[in-house]
């Protein structure tokens, strides 16, 4: 939860353990896939899987369903937007709290899953560089871990299109890692094996200064600011940080 927003991009809770995803090198013998093929074709490789393993974690997220919460409050009647959705969970809890919802990914696999699994809710196949709605239609968005695998003008485009998709005085939440054990604010982690399954995905620790710059930049006011530490046994062991922007006029 992508050069635009394939699934989640969430990491696995336990990633040392031969299941989760594996950084490694890239091999000189194996070129790069354009970034958005790589990611789309490297979600529809785990999507099944992917909802088995993570598809149920806001049950042990007190922190992310307060914020998912808030969110709802602040939308209102409007539509919210899930970009980046994945199997359709953060979707399904927003709906389920009486949230006007669509979920939205790039990965065609992880939305037949996320249907599968919800099927009264929509969902729909697109990118973030290039949303799949009119101008200002949203009332807000949630970005849950959808642009970790963006690099920053990439980054930077999704946030403007964003911008576009949403209504001034809209509201926009990110969240992504910051850092964990071996990986710093600012590095990157390639991933070729996930529970087994090849793909090619690079992971972004984010700066959380640099993302409100990015943020400001696209047309959103940084209101509130929220960083914390693993949940225990719940997730991968990384400092995250959620911002919640409001879209200026």
């Amino acid at each position: 939860m992508s050069a635009v927003s394939p699934g989640s991009g969430r990491l696995t809770a336990d990633s040392s353990d031969q299941s989760g995803p594996r950084a490694s090198p890239r091999s000189p013998e194996q070129p790069p896939l354009p970034a958005e093929e790589a990611i789309r074709a490297s979600y529809d490789a785990v999507a099944a899987r992917y909802a088995q393993e993570i598809g149920g974690e806001l049950a042990g997220k007190p922190v992310d369903r307060a914020l998912l919460a808030c969110l709802a409050e602040l939308a209102g009647d409007g539509l919210i937007a899930d970009v980046g959705c994945g199997p359709g969970h953060v979707t399904a809890y927003l709906a389920d709290l009486g949230a006007d919802v669509v979920g939205i990914a790039l990965s065609p696999g992880m939305i037949q899953v996320a249907r599968e699994r919800h099927p009264e809710l929509r969902f729909e196949v697109g990118s973030l560089l290039a949303l799949p709605v009119e101008d200002g239609r949203w009332a807000a968005a949630v970005c849950a871990y959808s642009i970790i695998h963006l690099g920053e003008d990439e980054r930077r485009a999704a946030f403007a299109e964003l911008a576009r998709a949403i209504a001034a005085g809209g509201w926009l939440m990110v969240s992504f890692h910051v850092s964990m054990a071996e990986q710093a604010p600012g590095s990157v982690a390639h991933v070729q094996e996930w529970w087994g399954l090849e793909v090619d995905l690079d992971f972004h620790f984010l700066e959380p200064e640099d993302m409100v710059e990015e943020m400001i930049a696209a047309g959103f006011t940084v209101m509130a600011w929220t960083e914390r530490q693993p949940w225990p046994d719940v997730e991968v062991a990384s400092h995250r940080c959620y911002l919640l922007g409001r879209r200026e006029a």
